[in-house]
């Protein structure tokens, strides 16, 4: 079946507590965090598993692309699989769908491989500072125990010139309080 008819995409996705289970590669695909549950219930913003699905099909979707898109395609990009395949067809359908906006196609971006948030085995600097500041030692061993999209989405809100409003409820949800020090 494309993509873009996968069924069960009704509602903004599935939403746990922690996030997906890292192993959980589906439910990784279209989860929705609760720290993003101001602006998930229309889809008024990207989520967070969108952003990523954009960064592995290396499409730079803006927000004003995301509103062009109706309620039911923004539903099934939350509801798109991840899968390397997927992922292709995904960036085909944007580069396609977007050359109808108003705003142009969207631009293309180098495909994400070995990113950080790729990467379980050592925290990034950015998001250790980041987490620091909020008064959270987010060590090797817990950036491990997250999933990809919990790593994708504390890289993502660690990053500089981001007021980082949302990292500490993301740290909260994901269960990273421990080591949190006295400021």
């Amino acid at each position: 079946m494309n993509p873009m008819g996968v069924a069960g995409s009704e509602g903004t996705g599935p939403r746990h507590p922690l996030g997906p289970a890292r192993g959980d590669v589906a439910a990784i695909a279209h989860a929705c965090f609760g720290f993003e549950a101001e602006f998930t219930a229309e889809l008024r913003c990207i989520p967070m598993a969108v952003r990523r699905k954009l960064d592995l099909a290396g499409v730079k979707l803006k927000l004003v692309h995301w509103n062009g898109l109706t309620a039911a395609e923004r539903q099934r990009l939350l509801a798109w699989p991840d899968g390397t395949a997927a992922v292709a067809e995904l960036r085909l359908w944007l580069l396609e769908r977007t050359a109808q906006q108003a705003a142009g196609v969207a631009p293309t971006l180098p495909i994400a491989c070995q990113e950080s948030w790729q990467q379980h085995q050592q925290t990034p600097p950015a998001v250790h500072q980041a987490c620091s500041d909020q008064g959270v030692l987010l060590g090797d061993a817990a950036w491990a125990s997250l999933n990809e999209l919990q790593r994708f989405a504390l890289v993502k809100l660690s990053q500089s010139g981001h007021e980082h409003r949302n990292l500490p409820l993301a740290l909260a949800e994901f269960g990273v309080t421990s080591g949190v020090t006295s400021a």
